[in-house]
C-alpha cells in the first residue's frame, strides 16, 4: 500500500477496511473456494454496516462523500481477502451504484442506492450473453415498449452476485432498427415473476460470488425502471467502464499481494545448499521483479484515479483507464507467477493460498473488458490525441532532429 498517498481521514478508512478483512472467517474462505458457500451474504452486510460500501458516493445516499484515491485503497485491501470478495463487494456498490446515482432519478436513488449502500439489498450487473461477451453492443435481450411498462425477454451469464441479487441492472436492446450503439436502454429490473437464476458454472476460479445465468421471460419493467433515457444505453455503458475497469485493477493489485508477501516470507526462512533461498539471485530476483510490478500496477491506478478525478477529456479518461487495467491484470498476474515459481512444488499445492490466487487472477484480464479490448481502445485514442496534438504544434517538432531529416524524398508514406 502507498500509505504516503493517503491523508489523515483515508488512513482511518484503510484501518477500518482492514478490520473488516480481519474478521472474515478462514472456513467462508475455504467454503467459497470449494463452492459449498454460494454468495458471502454476511459479509456484504457487514461492509454495509460498517459504512464501506461505495465511499465514492454522497452522504445523503449512504456513501462518505470521498473521492477515486480512497476507492482505490478501499478496493485494494478487501481484494487481500481473495479476488470474489473484491468482485462482489464492488459490483453493487460501485457498478450499479455509479450507474443509478450519475444517471437515475431521485425517486431510483433513494430506491435503490440507499439500501445498496446499506448492505440491506444486492445488486448484479448483467452485461454478457451466451452469444457473446466482447460484444456487448451486439446484446440478443429484447425490451418492447408496452406504454407503462416494457416486457423483458432473453438471458445473461456468468453474472457475478446474480444468485442473490435482489435486483439487477439489465441492458436490452429497444429499437431493432437503430445501429448496435443507438438502440440499447438500460433498466432496473427488480427479482420478479419470469427473472430466473441459476448457480451452475464450474469456474476454476473466483467460486463462491454467486456467478450464475439470469433468464428474462416475459418481465414486466415498469416505465419508472428505466435508467437514464430511452435508447440512451450506451451513455450509461461509457460511465461505467471507468469504475469496472479501474475497479479492477485496484482490487487486482490487493488479490495479488498475499502470493509476493507469502513467498517473501517463505524464501525467508527455507532453507537449500546451507542457505536460506533469498540468498540465491535467482530467488531473490524473482521477488524483486514481482514487488516491482506491483508497485508499478500501484502507481498506474493511482494516477489514473487522479485523472479520473480531475474530469479530463473522454477520450484521454478512457485511454488511461483502459491502459491501467490491460497493463495491472497483466502485471499482476506475472507477480503471482513469480511466487509460485520461487516457492517450488509446496507452491502448486493447497498448503499455501497461492495456486488458489493463481487461479482466481486468471480472470482478471478477462473479465470487464479483455486485455485485447484494452489494447484497442487505447491504441485507438491514442491515434486520436496524437493526431490532435500535431495538428496544434503546440510542441517542438521532434521529427527534424535528425541528420538527414531534410531527405523528404526518402519519407515515402504510399
Amino acid at each position: 500500500m502507498f500509505d504516503f498517498l493517503l491523508d489523515e481521514g483515508q488512513k482511518r478508512l484503510r484501518d477500518d477496511v482492514r478490520e473488516l478483512v480481519k474478521a472474515v472467517p478462514r472456513q467462508l474462505i475455504l467454503d467459497m473456494d470449494a463452492d459449498r458457500v454460494q454468495f458471502p451474504r454476511d459479509f456484504v452486510r457487514e461492509a454495509g454496516r460498517k459504512n464501506l460500501l461505495g465511499c465514492r458516493y454522497p452522504k445523503a445516499l449512504g456513501g462518505r462523500g470521498l473521492d477515486w484515491v480512497s476507492t482505490a485503497m478501499l478496493m485494494e485491501e478487501v481484494g487481500t481477502l481473495g479476488y470474489i470478495f473484491a468482485c462482489v463487494f464492488g459490483v453493487g456498490a460501485e457498478l450499479v451504484c455509479d450507474a443509478i446515482v450519475l444517471h437515475g432519478t431521485d425517486a431510483q436513488k433513494n430506491e435503490y442506492v440507499r439500501p445498496l449502500l446499506a448492505g440491506d439489498r444486492f445488486a448484479a450487473e448483467c452485461l454478457t450473453e451466451p452469444r457473446g461477451g466482447s460484444d456487448f453492443f451486439g446484446t440478443a435481450t429484447r425490451a418492447e415498449d408496452k406504454g407503462d411498462y416494457f416486457l423483458l425477454n432473453g438471458q445473461k451469464r456468468f453474472i457475478v452476485g446474480g444468485t442473490e441479487a435482489d435486483f439487477f441492472l439489465v441492458y436490452a436492446r429497444t429499437d431493432p432498427a437503430a445501429a448496435p450503439h443507438e438502440g440499447i436502454s438500460c433498466f432496473i429490473v427488480d427479482r420478479s415473476p419470469g427473472v430466473e437464476t441459476k448457480y451452475l458454472y464450474g469456474l476454476m476460479g473466483c467460486r463462491g460470488g454467486g456467478a450464475s445465468r439470469v433468464a428474462f421471460r416475459d418481465v414486466r419493467v415498469p416505465r419508472r425502471n428505466l435508467l437514464g433515457t430511452l435508447n440512451g444505453g450506451r451513455a450509461v455503458f461509457n460511465t461505467m467502464m471507468i469504475p469496472e475497469r479501474l475497479g479492477t485493477a485496484a482490487m487486482t493489485i490487493g488479490a495479488a499481494r498475499p502470493a509476493l508477501e507469502i513467498a517473501t516470507d517463505y524464501t525467508a526462512r527455507r532453507k537449500a545448499f546451507g542457505q536460506t533461498l533469498s540468498q540465491f539471485q535467482g530467488v531473490s530476483f524473482q521477488i524483486a521483479d514481482a514487488a516491482t510490478l506491483l508497485d508499478a500496477s500501484r502507481a498506474s491506478v493511482y494516477t489514473t484515479c487522479r485523472a479520473v478525478q480531475a474530469c479530463l477529456p473522454e477520450g484521454q479518461t478512457r485511454r488511461l483507464v483502459s491502459e491501467t487495467k490491460k497493463f495491472v491484470t497483466e502485471a499482476c498476474q506475472r507477480a503471482v507467477d513469480h511466487a509460485l515459481q520461487v516457492m517450488g512444488g509446496i507452491g502448486y499445492t493447497n498448503v499455501y493460498p497461492i495456486e488458489r490466487i493463481y487461479r482466481d487472477l486468471r480472470l482478471a484480464s478477462i473479465w470487464t473488458g479483455t486485455s485485447e479490448v484494452m489494447s484497442l481502445i487505447t491504441a485507438g485514442e491514442w491515434y486520436r490525441e496524437r493526431s490532435a496534438a500535431r495538428q496544434q504544434r503546440a510542441t517542438r517538432d521532434l521529427e527534424a532532429d535528425a541528420f538527414a531529416s531534410d531527405q523528404v524524398e526518402e519519407k515515402v508514406f504510399e
